[in-house]
Formats: structure tokens, sequence, C-alpha cells
């Protein structure tokens, strides 16, 4: 028997003692069925699930079987219930937006059906909870912040406030500065499986932007230069990054500006670097993937001129292109952050929609308010949410009145009918579910794919050898599997305190990106390859990658893997965050309003469509704005 890494580490898959893929065969009718299987124990509770969550077992099986292996589910003669007024397929954001903006506009008797594939709403907004002896600690295992909230859209502007969201107070409940208290920065480690040595050092390139509003690192030169000595790699690849950190070069000075704009954009940072630095790649590697956790693609699938406008080590030198590029920075302190990140937006959504299933009516008691989710699916209710479901088919009646959604639940098929359907699903999926989407759609809808991600959330004990080595944020270079660690955002909101002292239990939130670098494959390719290969790990090898790597980060401390690590979630999204085009492998003029994501959101009739990969925008206002557009389309019938 295989020994198991963290004996203690809860690695559970199960809700209420029952595997989520089970299946009753029992001869009874439909209606019949149906409620038995709809049944929720008051003990649901997935929030408090670990393992490998996000598209967890049992949520992605059935989709898989109609667009890996054309399986038809068929359609039920009977009806599962009565008829709604609005199916909505997918409980992310979007999907619940789409539920909140059809009953206010419409009035609050409408019925509405939710139903999505997971065992709990809310899409990617993904709220994991741990108990650390004693001590409840609640953090995000997908969507992070509400980003820039002063430049919404007047509607997702109102959406939020009408849902008691005040982003305003977040600048109270987020310490910004938090770990400059206990003198923190950022480091670099090398391990020694690929460098020889375990090596953790202060980061010489760091100073940037910084999510938690720390200060700059604020350490000179010669220090910094100091720190890049001490890489394990060859001379000429350190004097290479000393050279682009303190003497950067403009090779394209003598060119005019739109010229020098096309020159940047028709390479890479990775050629770039190479090209105009002779830096070979053990140098260049070290910076390859700064980009990942924004882009999910590294510097080798992205433009020089991207890299001049998030600012990477080298690109000050471009710096006036920026304004001409992008126009005035407007950007907003990332701190519109609950503990549970955007999962708040969800929940506060839920909130209303089925105001008896979240306890209370302000967002600082959202923040520990357990949700009932047996009340989600009630009889009788206006508004029903049904997890575990899984549209198969998604069809307009002969005579085009209603449309009739197929889910499967519990390996049975279910049939339900609407006047109207938002599909607030993985954009991908819907031409293999509702064959009425004409072709030039699908070719358009097909066009992008989600990017892969990888949240994990590590609950320590105590976070004293962070506090004794000076940092709060690790990067890895070329790391296949956690290529950052970052100590949890420093936000105390209601009765929810954030880790006081390095004594106390803290998260600490690693990300990993799966791609195909350095092979020439654009972005698109790195993602469907990088969803292949995030199908096949495992638990146990991100586990395992966990302990050997604060084994070696922490050498020289008390650090002990199996006394400090409480507990392990890793949040797994083989399709994640929606695709936003890029000026190195996309038209230079696609963006959120132009591209093929227009056409590949064409409303069907009495179908529309609302996700965030419609707006070709991974962030929660684009997924508000795909569902204020996708109702208003609805309303109109």
């Amino acid at each position: 028997m295989k020994k198991r890494i963290l004996p203690h580490i809860n690695r559970r898959d199960f809700l209420g003692g029952v595997a989520l893929v089970s299946a009753s065969g029992a001869l009874i009718s439909p209606m019949e069925l149906f409620a038995q299987q709809s049944s929720i124990s008051s003990d649901y509770y997935p929030p408090s699930l670990m393992g490998l969550r996000g598209s967890h077992v049992g949520s992605f099986e059935v989709a898989h079987s109609v667009s890996w292996e054309g399986k038809d589910w068929g359609v039920p003669k009977d009806q599962t219930d009565d008829i709604y007024d609005m199916v909505v397929v997918g409980g992310g954001i979007s999907g619940l937006s789409a539920a909140f903006l059809y009953q206010q506009k419409m009035g609050g008797g409408k019925r509405i059906l939710i139903i999505d594939n997971h065992d709990d709403f809310g899409g990617h907004a993904k709220r994991n909870e741990f108990d650390v002896d004693g001590k409840k600690i609640i953090g995000y295992g997908g969507s992070q912040t509400i980003q820039d909230p002063g430049h919404y859209s007047p509607e997702a502007s109102k959406l939020l406030k009408d849902i008691s969201i005040e982003t305003d107070r977040f600048y109270d409940y987020f310490k910004m500065g938090y770990f400059n208290e206990w003198s923190m920065s950022g480091a670099i480690y090398f391990p020694k499986s690929k460098y020889g040595t375990d090596r953790l050092i202060k980061n010489p390139f760091s100073g940037g932007f910084d999510l938690f509003g720390d200060s700059k690192d604020g350490f000179g030169k010669a220090e910094r230069m100091d720190k890049i000595r001490e890489f394990p790699i060859s001379v000429h690849g350190q004097d290479t990054l000393i050279k682009l950190l303190f003497d950067p070069v403009d090779p394209f000075f003598d060119l005019p500006t739109e010229e020098k704009i096309n020159q940047l954009r028709g390479i890479t940072y990775m050629d770039y670097l190479q090209k105009y630095y002779d830096m070979p790649k053990e140098a260049s590697h070290i910076l390859r993937d700064n980009s990942k956790g924004l882009w999910g693609v590294g510097w080798d699938a992205l433009s020089a001129l991207q890299a001049v406008i998030m600012n990477e080590t080298g690109m000050g030198v471009f710096k006036e292109l920026i304004e001409i590029v992008e126009g005035p920075d407007h950007s907003e302190p990332y701190i519109a952050h609950f503990p549970d990140g955007n999962a708040g937006v969800a929940r506060s959504l839920v909130r209303k929609l089925i105001p008896k299933a979240v306890p209370g009516s302000t967002m600082e008691d959202l923040v520990l308010a357990k949700v009932k989710y047996d009340l989600l699916d009630q009889s009788g209710s206006n508004v029903r949410i049904r997890l575990n479901s899984t549209a198969v088919n998604v069809r307009h009646t002969v005579d085009q009145s209603q449309v009739d959604v197929t889910y499967i639940r519990g390996g049975k098929p279910y049939r339900v009918r609407a006047k109207h359907v938002i599909l607030a699903c993985y954009n991908n999926i819907i031409p293999y579910i509702c064959p009425e989407v004409p072709q030039k759609q699908v070719e358009a809808i097909n066009y992008a794919t989600k990017m892969p991600l990888v949240y994990t959330n590590i609950a320590l004990r105590n976070w004293r050898p962070f506090a004794q080595l000076g940092y709060n944020r690790i990067k890895i270079p070329t790391e296949e599997f956690h290529h950052s660690y970052v100590l949890d955002f420093p936000v105390s909101m209601g009765d929810y305190v954030f880790s006081e002292n390095p004594d106390q239990p803290i998260l600490v939130h690693a990300t990993c990106v799966p791609t195909m670098p350095d092979q020439g494959y654009n972005a698109i390719e790195q993602a469907k390859l990088g969803r292949l290969k995030l199908y096949q790990w495992t638990f146990e090898q991100f586990e395992q990658s966990i302990v050997n790597h604060f084994t070696g980060m922490f050498k020289g401390t008390d650090f002990d893997a199996e006394r400090d690590i409480a507990a392990i979630t890793v949040n797994r999204w083989p399709h994640g965050y929606a695709y936003e085009y890029n000026d190195y492998s996309d038209d230079k003029d696609f963006g959120p309003e132009k591209g093929p994501h227009i056409a590949g959101r064409a409303q069907i009739g009495r179908i529309s469509i609302a996700n965030s990969d419609a707006s070709a925008y991974a962030y929660v206002n684009g997924a508000i704005d795909a569902a204020y557009r996708a109702v208003t389309e609805q309303i109109k019938i």
C-alpha cells in the first residue's frame, strides 16, 4: 500500500455519505424519482469539503460524455415539474445575476429555476472553509476580487448596490500594508530538484504591482545586484539580468512611435530578452511565468508590448507608450475582497433570491453566514437552485413558444420547460447541448477557450516560518505545479478576524497554471494542452509538491509539514477563467467590444447566452454585464 504523504489530510469527495456520482435505478415515476434525487439533507455543506475541489468528481463526467463521446441521453417524455418563466443553466455569478435581474425587472413573482453541474453554487466563485485548532478560516478557491469597481458599467454598479455590497467599505476591512508591519516582502525560491540546491532569495525584481498594498520592497542597487549574484545560474545569465534591471536598452529608439509599438507587439517578451540582451533561458525563465496569474500563460506567448503595459523588468524605457496604447491609468487599490473572494458576491445574490437560505442582511454578517443548502430547491419557492444537475439538451418546442431543458441528475435524465432560457454555463459546451446554434455561431464560440487554473488553499497552524524569513509571497521559476505561494489577503470583516500574528492559523494561497511553454504554442493552444495535463494530475501530486516546496523553502526554521499543515484544498479548474484576447496571437483590435465572442453570444430565439466568455472579460463585471444583456434580450420577447 502506498504511504500517504500527510496522513491527517482529509480528502473527502462525498456529501452526506453518498458519492456524488451515485445513481438510483428504482422503477418509480419521474416526479417521484426527481423528488428523491433533489432532496438535500441539512448537513449538506460543500464549502467544508477538501481534497480536489473546483471542477470536482461528479461535476464534469456527464458534460464530457456529451462533448467527448457524443452520448445522447434522450429527452424524457414526462416533464419534471411545472413550467418556469425562466430556466438559467449555470449558477455562477452571471447565472445568479441573470435570475436576480429578471426578477427585478419582471416582478418578484416570476418562477425561475437555476441548474448547475457542481455541488455548490457560485461557479468559479468558490468558497473554502477550514477549522484549524478551533479557529474558522475562510478562503477563496476561484474568482478573487471585485476589481476597479469605480469603473463598472451603471448596470453592474447598481446590481452590487442592490445586493447590499458597498465596495467603499473594503477600505476599512482590507488592511493595506499589513505585511509591512512584519517587515515582509517577496522572494524567489530555487528548488534543489531543478537547481541542485535549495535557495530562497529576496526578489530583486519586486517593487511593482502589489496586491496587498504594501510599499515597494525598497532595497538599493547594490543589494539587488548581490541577490542576482546568488541566483544558481551562470555568471553570463546573471550579467544579462543585471543589465536588464539597471541598464535597459531601447532597440527601437530611432523608430516612429507607431512602428515602435508594432515591433514590440510582434515579438514575445522571452524572444525580446534573447534577441536584445543575449539572455539565456536559464535567466529569462526566472521571469517567464510572472504573467501566468493574470493571463493564464507565460511570457513565451505574450508580446513585449504587453510586458511594457505590465511594467515587467527592463520595459520601463517604453513607459511613454502605455498611455498611448491603454489610455490613462484609472486603476483602484486591489482591496474589494471578501474573505471568500467573489463567493461573497454569489452568496449575496443567493440571499436576495432565496432569503431564507442565507441568514442575515448585511455584507458584514454574510461572511460568517452559513448557507442552508436544503432550502435552495424548495417546492413553492419562486426561485429554485438545483445543484448536481448537468444540462445536456436545450431546444425550443415545436411552436417556438417555450424551451425544453433536459438535464442529468444522479445518472437520470429530467426535463423542465420554460418561457425563456439563459445559458450561463461554460461557453464551449453550448453547441453540444443546444443543437439550434447556427454553424457560423458555433465557429465563433469555438474561436476561444477557457484558461486552465488551479487555486490551492493550504491551511497552516501558524506562519512563523514566513515571518522568520521575512517573506509573505514566494515565486518559483518554471514550476509545473504551484509556481507561487502567498499569505492570504489581510481582510477582517464583520465578526471574522484575519490572522493577527504569526502564531495564529492562516491560509497560504498557491497558484498553478498548467501550460506547454517554450514550444511555439500560442495561448489558446497552451490552454487546451494544459487542460489535458490537469485532468491527469492527482491530489497526491499537488500535495507532494507542496510538501517538497515548503520543506525546501523553510530550511533553517522549525517547520514540519506533517505537524504544521492542517488541511489542503485544491481547487482544480480545467475550464478556468474566460479567454481574453492578447495582441500577440490575436487580432490587435480584438477586445471586449470586438471579436468573435460578439457573434458567439447571439440570441437564439428564447435562448440567450450570459457568461464571462461572452464578454471576453474574466472579471465580475464581465459576468454581470453579460447577464444584463441576456436578460434584456429575453424581456424584449
